[in-house]
């Protein structure tokens, strides 16, 4: 077990531009609570290919590398987007905090500052994202989703130079960039679903390290955890990964018996031919419950066929 109180906690990262900037957010606030924190770059996979996701591996392939730093102890924190993670529990390791959720929601940047309804059909809008190609395609609006891969600089650079017509990204990413200027419009949910845990953060530890585990539980925000137990309950039950088109969000609110769950979800067909919708909402403390039983009405209506054809395509 690390000693917290000599030693710097080393948090592991990603080497991209965006994970140091959402390591650094973490590890400045547990720096404003008197912890000393280095951070320490781990190459993934999923850094190392401009293939596909689904082709090298899909899900996992963002995490696996720190994992494995964390449980060999080269790291004592691991930093993830939370949306790659695997919906199975880490032997050995703890989801110690999953600090407070930006907005989770999808965004269009396209040229000349057009919105998704102003973009001509056979327009080309690129993204890396089933998930998100399938409801793009699922509206109807005769656009030519083509796949892009690379960071957000990378992405953004193929609107510039016209190879794109625009890129669909997350906003959250965005705002820890500080790039929101280069935003022509929020999609709404109602459009485009965000994928499960989009915009959140998880910070893991080794499941025996109790100090590092009581240093990390300040920084947990009890409805964003709440929000992504949801949605990922919702994709295991499906047993679909992070490159499924599959799309949730959970949104906490104040209902007539406290707090409760608002959580939405879709299943779509690649070609968007096929979507299936569903919503529910429950007490956030059977948030858990609530994406499985949502999953399971999903299901129901055809949701399982959706994603084998979608995985056996990929």
């Amino acid at each position: 077990m690390a000693d917290t109180s000599t030693a710097p906690l080393r948090f592991g990262t990603r080497a991209s531009t965006l994970a140091m900037t959402q390591a650094r957010s973490v590890a400045d606030a547990l720096r404003r609570v008197g912890h000393d924190v280095e951070l320490v770059e781990i190459s993934t996979r999923g850094d190392q290919s401009t293939a596909p996701l689904a082709s090298i591996g899909g899900t996992g392939v963002f995490v696996t590398a720190l994992r494995e730093a964390l449980l060999d102890g080269r790291v004592d924190v691991a930093v993830h987007s939370l949306k790659d993670l695997p919906t199975a529990a880490a032997d050995g390791l703890a989801l110690a905090a999953v600090p407070h959720r930006e907005d989770p929601r999808d965004v269009l940047c396209a040229r000349d500052g057009l919105k998704l309804a102003d973009l001509p059909s056979g327009a080309r809008l690129g993204t890396g994202s089933p998930r998100r190609e399938a409801q793009l395609r699922a509206l109807g609006l005769g656009l030519d989703v083509v796949g892009v891969r690379g960071n957000v600089d990378t992405r953004l650079s193929k609107v510039s130079s016209g190879e794109v017509d625009g890129v669909v990204l997350a906003r959250a990413g965005l705002a820890r960039l500080g790039r929101l200027d280069e935003i022509t419009e929020v999609l709404d949910p109602i459009q485009v679903l965000p994928a499960p845990g989009q915009g959140a953060l998880a910070v893991e530890c080794r499941a025996g390290d109790a100090g590092i585990a009581d240093a990390l539980r300040a920084l947990d925000d009890p409805a964003s955890r709440a929000g992504v137990t949801a949605e990922r309950s919702l994709l295991a039950v499906l047993e679909a990964g992070c490159t499924a088109p599959v799309g949730a969000y959970a949104e906490a609110a104040e209902g007539e018996s406290g707090l409760e769950l608002y959580l939405r979800a879709v299943v779509a067909s690649r070609d968007g031919a096929v979507s299936i919708r569903k919503s529910a909402t429950g007490p956030i403390g059977r948030a858990e419950q609530l994406g499985r039983d949502l999953a399971q009405e999903l299901l129901a209506d055809g949701a399982g066929a959706v994603v084998d054809a979608a995985e056996s395509a990929s």
